[in-house]
C-alpha cells in the first residue's frame, strides 16, 4: 500500500472507524486515540496492509484491541495493591543482640545452625527435628549441644558483660 492508497483509507473510514468504536466503548476521546493509534499501526504495516482483504476492518480490529488493553489497564491500576508489590510494611529496628545471634549462627557449621535453628527459633521438638534433617536423635541432640556451646562462646567474646541461658 502506497502513501495515496493509505491516505485515501485513513479520508475515507476514519470518521466512521471513530464512530464505531465510540458505539463500542462510550468513551469519544479514547476512542478517537485508539483509532490514531491503530492508523499509526497500520502506516507501519502498510506493506502488509495491501494484501488485507479489508483494511478498514483491519484498522477497526487493531483499534478495538488497544481499547480494551487500556481499559483493563485502567481497571487493574484502580484495585488494591497485591501483597507482594504492595506499599512497604513498616519493621520495627533491629535489636542488637538479634543482629549479634544472626553473626553467631552464621559462623556455626550447617549442621548445627541448623539444628539450632529449627529447634529454638521455629520451636519444633527434637524428634521432628531429627525426622526433618533426616538424621537420629542422638545425632540431633549432638549437634545441639555442641552448637548452643559454640553460640555462648561467640556471643560472650561479642557482649563479655551479657548472661546467656542455656535451654
Amino acid at each position: 500500500m502506497d502513501e495515496d492508497e493509505f491516505d485515501a483509507l485513513y479520508n475515507a473510514s476514519y470518521r466512521r472507524v471513530c464512530a464505531q468504536l465510540y458505539a463500542m466503548i462510550g468513551d469519544f476521546d479514547e476512542a478517537a486515540e485508539c483509532v490514531q493509534e491503530a492508523f499509526a499501526r497500520a502506516w507501519a504495516h502498510r506493506r502488509k496492509m495491501a494484501s488485507v482483504d479489508y483494511p478498514e476492518a483491519w484498522v477497526r480490529t487493531t483499534a478495538y484491541r488497544l481499547a480494551v488493553g487500556r481499559w483493563r489497564r485502567k481497571k487493574y491500576a484502580r484495585r488494591a495493591a497485591d501483597r507482594a508489590v504492595g506499599a512497604r510494611t513498616e519493621m520495627p529496628p533491629v535489636d542488637e543482640t538479634h543482629v549479634a545471634l544472626v553473626a553467631a549462627l552464621k559462623q556455626l557449621p550447617e549442621a548445627q545452625r541448623q539444628a539450632i535453628v529449627l529447634h529454638h527459633i521455629a520451636d519444633l521438638p527434637v524428634h521432628q527435628v531429627a525426622a526433618e534433617v533426616g538424621a537420629p536423635t542422638g545425632t540431633i541432640k549432638a549437634r545441639l549441644a555442641r552448637g548452643r556451646a559454640a553460640l555462648a562462646g561467640l556471643l560472650a567474646e561479642d557482649n563479655p558483660g551479657a548472661v546467656w541461658k542455656e535451654a
